[in-house]
């Protein structure tokens, strides 16, 4: 609808309904906000309500959609349709709010489809069980609720359905739920249990075990609670079971045979971390398998060799299904397929000694080990070239170089040292993609990639190009190239360094690079020392001109990104006037980097000479702005200029330089910035040129001071005032007792 500001001001309307008593004050929602005007949704009632942004009595700038507000209903004069008038923000009453504690009755699903997951939870108050609903963002953390968790939660009241649901719900306790498991270790104050539901241990204190802890050893069966102490799971109120109760496998009752493949090793290595080293193949069925076993698994005594012939039971696990031999113990026969006898005698000395010695073919014994699988990488760190001209007696005595490679493998980033001597080909820089395998060593089982091919080079290797930052936006950027010609894409991820200090017109170095579509875009950007941006052989010359298509960052639909101005005679500000040459111009030929200049401004400049390209462009572009003040508010206001599509350029009082108090009418200077966050412009480093107008009171009309002048104290006939009597004070009744009497002036009764 039309609407008139000054129609608001005393004439427009007045701040009484029918205009004979006070307006009703009601309370309301910010649901539609722009630049002079928005909507207000009553709480109250279903209505939709017009506002003016003079009527707010506050900072405009702190108001936003969603602020509850409190106003006066009015109409407008010309239409006649309900508006809001005298807008004041409530600030939300802060009240302490009482966490309540509860239950969880039905979990919230992780998802559901074509729908939102909500979950409700129960609290007793009085007597009375309640229920309220709750969504997953409700829940404070990454906490999953399950049925039957204790929590605690605030009571949320939606101020415009009704509805009340609960919100910052906090787990305050796990349900409990009982496990079992069989004491595999005992220590002075504690142990460890090893579970039935999950293969993993879990430890315990001997203040939870409930019973006699001198009966308490290694192997009992239990019963115990989970419970998180310290961000660790620990075993709480333990109680003894009837041993047997607690199965961890079952055991075939078949006898199977088989054949040693691999043994036990009598002395573990330092990595061995596998509780079976043992492998038996047998045939089961149609199909080969190969099972696992332990030290425990053996039933003879008689040491197990490769290739030993030997009967056994297979072992499942109910936790993880996993199956091994058990009861492992020597075929009959064995002896007659290796013809060989075996003897039990106690050993004379602790010590191991070598027995059965075989000499091998020369090259059959290896003391590394080398990977199949080839990986991806990249150098991390690079080492130097091999001198050639250094002396061969030296180079064997200094020790060799290590590089390092960083690769990945199932998802987890690792790294892996390399030496010059494990190159294959060319001489890798930091950032090439390289290929390798890696090669362990068995008695230290230190790793180093050897068999290194280079893949491509790193683009980062190439030239580093030079520029200015011309466009700073939430999550990127654009470079304005050395040539002030275009405008290079650049993502705050590729910062290198403090982005926050990140401003317009610093000096950044950067790489090319192309991604897909073949976008050009700036990588590695680096902030550097300042250099000289505006070419040299600056004219001394100041020139004038308009500014017929201003900067990309200004105008994104252009396609050009340089701004282009049109010389003009000096002091000439019409446009039908002889047309000069143009200059373009970037963002290093402004004098002040955030002024955001338009289409079809007045400004001051001197030409430069590019050194790279030779080409003539405008620098020290400084803007001719004057301007009116509209209107002062309390802590804003308008200038009359004309911003794109708004006839209003909003400024903070902050921004009035010399801290002058501005008025209307009120001449002024000043620059316009772009909020690259809202698209909206504004006015800063604003100076008064000249002040408007003043106020003149308007003199007291001639009838009224000749009725002043003629007008004697002294004289009897002036009105007077008696005092009948002394006023009285309530009596503590709803009137009065007495009747009113009408008293004539100057009677006393």
């Amino acid at each position: 609808m039309s609407f008139d500001p000054s129609m608001l001001h005393n004439n427009g309307h007045n701040a009484f309904a029918n205009g004979s008593r006070p307006g009703i004050r009601e309370i309301g929602v910010i649901e539609k906000l722009l630049t002079s005007y928005g909507f207000i949704q009553c709480s109250e009632r279903q209505a939709r309500l017009f506002f003016h942004c003079s009527q707010y009595n506050g900072n405009l700038q702190e108001l936003k959609i969603g602020d509850d507000v409190e106003f006066e209903l009015s109409s407008d004069r010309r239409t006649g349709k309900p508006i809001a008038v005298k807008l004041l923000k409530i600030k939300p009453e802060v009240l302490p709010e009482e966490r309540i504690s509860g239950q969880v009755v039905l979990a919230a699903p992780a998802s559901a489809p074509g729908q939102a997951p909500t979950g409700s939870v129960c609290y007793e108050r009085n007597g009375e069980v309640f229920y309220l609903t709750y969504t997953p963002d409700d829940v404070d953390g990454n906490t999953h609720l399950e049925t039957g968790d204790k929590v605690s939660f605030y009571v949320e009241t939606n101020k415009h359905t009704g509805a009340v649901s609960a919100r910052n719900i906090q787990l305050v306790k796990k349900k409990q739920m009982r496990c079992q498991g069989v004491v595999c270790a005992t220590k002075e104050a504690f142990g460890f249990i090893e579970r039935a539901d999950m293969v993993k241990e879990i430890f315990f204190h001997y203040s939870e075990f409930k019973g006699d802890l001198e009966a308490l050893q290694a192997g009992d069966d239990v019963e115990f609670t989970i419970k998180d102490r310290n961000g660790k799971e620990v075993a709480t109120e333990v109680k003894l079971l009837p041993q047997g109760t607690v199965i961890f496998e079952d055991i075939s009752p078949e006898l199977y045979e088989g054949t040693v493949v691999k043994i036990i090793p009598k002395v573990p290595t330092k990595n061995q971390n596998d509780p079976l080293p043992g492998r038996i193949s047998t045939r089961i069925g149609f199909s080969d398998k190969e099972l696992p076993f332990g030290e425990k698994d053996t039933k003879s005594k008689v040491t197990l060799l490769e290739g030993d012939h030997i009967q056994f039971n297979i072992s499942t696990d109910r936790r993880d299904k996993l199956e091994r031999a058990t009861n492992i113990d020597i075929h009959p026969d064995t002896f007659k397929f290796t013809k060989e006898t075996r003897e039990m005698d106690m050993l004379s000395a602790q010590r191991n000694h070598a027995v059965r010695i075989k000499k091998l073919p020369k090259g059959t014994v290896c003391f590394n080990t080398q990977s199949e699988q080839r990986f991806v990488g990249v150098i991390e760190k690079d080492i130097e070239a091999p001198n050639k001209n250094i002396s061969p007696t030296k180079a064997k005595e200094k020790e060799p170089e290590e590089g390092v490679i960083a690769y990945e493998d199932c998802g987890v980033k690792l790294t892996v040292p390399y030496y010059a001597k494990d190159l294959d080909g060319g001489h890798p820089k930091v950032g090439d993609k390289v290929d390798f395998t890696i090669n362990e060593v068995k008695r230290t089982g230190l790793q180093s990639a050897v068999s290194i091919r280079l893949l491509n080079r790193n683009a980062s290797n190439a030239k580093r190009l030079h520029g200015f930052v011309a466009t700073l936006k939430d999550n990127f950027g654009f470079i304005e190239t050395a040539n002030h010609d275009q405008e290079i894409f650049f993502h705050y991820s590729e910062m290198c360094g403090d982005l926050d200090s990140l401003e317009l017109g610093d000096t950044v170095e950067y790489t090319l690079s192309k991604g897909k579509g073949n976008k050009v875009s700036a990588e590695k950007v680096t902030k550097v020392a300042a250099v000289n941006g505006i070419g040299e052989d600056v004219s001394t010359a100041v020139m004038t001109g308009r500014v017929t298509r201003p900067l990309r960052s200004v105008d994104p639909s252009q396609t050009e990104y340089q701004g282009l101005i049109e010389t003009s005679e000096e002091g000439c500000c019409c446009t039908s006037c002889n047309k000069g040459p143009t200059y373009p111009f970037g963002i290093m030929g402004m004098s002040n980097k955030s002024d955001c200049l338009q289409k079809g401004e007045l400004v001051k400049f001197q030409v430069c000479t590019i050194t790279q390209t030779g080409q003539k462009m405008a620098c020290n572009v400084v803007p001719q702005r004057r301007a009116l003040v509209e209107c002062v508010k309390d802590q804003f206001g308008f200038i009359t200029y004309e911003v794109g599509e708004s006839k209003k350029l909003f400024f903070h009082v902050k921004e009035v330089q010399d801290g002058l108090e501005l008025q209307t009418g009120d001449e002024v200077e000043f620059s316009v910035v772009l909020n690259q966050r809202t698209g909206k412009c504004s006015a800063c480093n604003v100076r008064r040129v000249s002040e408007g107008p003043k106020l003149v009171a308007t003199p007291r009309p001639d009838r009224l001071v000749n009725r002043l002048k003629s007008i004697t104290l002294d004289d009897a006939s002036a009105p007077r005032l008696v005092i009948i009597r002394q006023p009285r004070g309530p009596d503590n009744s709803k009137g009065f007792n007495s009747e009113r009497k009408i008293r004539q002036p100057g009677v006393i009764d």
